[in-house]
């Protein structure tokens, strides 16, 4: 009995030790990989957006996006996206950027991924999907939500250790002892 414990206590100890190990590893990779994969994605999409043609004029923007002219939201879009991008990359201003993509792409959701009829449930199942090769018209704004869930942590936890919004945080934190 003396001996099972001492192998189950080891066993715990080693177990502790590693996820102590993963945890301090969270802080620092996880929170890198969301800002970076983000960023690409959002910088791609302003890029693409600044040297491309304004499609916004074709789109009808729900309430109260719909008050701005649409040269003036696609170079908001723009410029949010990709100076947003660098942000996330920096890891400065991560709130602020984060929820700001959100609501761009709260407004992309509303204004061009979410099914143009909605009679049922199904409808808005069919919806969740990545590409609307069928050209039902039942949307495609699984990739959207996918990035908005990504911008969670990143919200509500910060851009994490590698990031200038940490660096600030500590300097700040030691002038205010």
């Amino acid at each position: 009995m003396m001996h099972a414990c001492s192998i189950l206590n080891k066993g715990l100890k080693v177990y502790h030790q590693t996820t102590d190990q993963l945890n301090s590893l969270g802080e620092i990779f996880p929170p890198l990989f969301l800002r970076l994969v983000l960023a690409v994605e959002f910088g791609a999409s302003g890029f693409e957006k600044l040297h491309g043609t304004n499609w916004f004029q074709e789109i009808s923007f729900p309430f109260p996006f719909n008050l701005l002219p649409a040269d003036i939201s696609w170079n908001i879009a723009t410029y949010f996206e990709i100076f947003g991008a660098v942000a996330l990359v920096l890891g400065i201003a991560t709130r602020f950027f984060s929820i700001s993509l959100v609501v761009l792409t709260v407004v992309a959701i509303a204004s061009v991924h979410w099914p143009s009829q909605l009679n049922s449930i199904s409808d808005l199942i069919t919806g969740y999907r990545i590409i609307d090769e069928d050209g039902d018209g039942l949307g495609n704004y699984k990739l959207p939500l996918l990035y908005i869930v990504m911008f969670l942590p990143l919200i509500f936890k910060g851009a994490g250790k590698l990031s200038i919004d940490n660096l600030i945080q500590h300097k700040t934190s030691v002038c205010t002892r």
